[in-house]
Formats: structure tokens, C-alpha cells, sequence
């Protein structure tokens, strides 16, 4: 299953990626610093193996999550359905 992730804000030190940027992640993971990279892996690849996660008040095949530095990047990550 793929996985899109969207930058929904980016104050990215780097500049790696600004608000807007969409990537799919099928076996490769897309060009971001590993920092935000090693935080969401886990949830992209729950999502890659069909789980739900809990997001708000249910349980859904997405997830948010921002950058372990100071929150300078905010990414929505959802499964494509195919």
C-alpha cells in the first residue's frame, strides 16, 4: 500500500521541503531529513501494512506528526487508495 505524505507547514532549517510538497512512499523513503524521517517511519509503515491509528476521537488511515525540532515541520500522512 502507498502512503502520501503531505507538508502541511515547514519552517524546515534546511529547506528541504516547504508547506504544500506531497510525496508518495511506496519502498523508498522521499528525500527528508532524517530527524522528521525516523519519527514518522513507524506510522508509514503501520499505514503500509493496513492499520489504523488512532487520530483524534477514531481510528483512521492517516496520521500527523511534526519534526522533533521545535515542530518546524507539520506532515499529514495518509494512505492512497489504489
Amino acid at each position: 500500500m502507498k502512503v502520501k505524505l503531505t507538508i502541511l507547514e515547514s519552517r524546515c532549517r534546511d529547506r528541504l521541503c516547504k508547506a504544500g510538497d506531497v510525496f508518495i512512499v511506496e519502498n523508498v523513503c522521499p528525500p527528508l531529513c532524517h530527524e522528521l524521517w525516523s519519527v514518522i517511519y513507524p506510522q508509514v509503515f503501520a499505514l503500509q501494512n493496513g492499520a489504523l491509528l488512532d487520530h483524534g476521537d477514531s481510528r483512521e488511515a492517516c496520521f500527523e506528526a511534526a519534526c522533533p525540532d521545535g515542530g518546524r515541520v507539520r506532515v499529514l500522512g495518509e494512505t492512497v487508495k489504489e
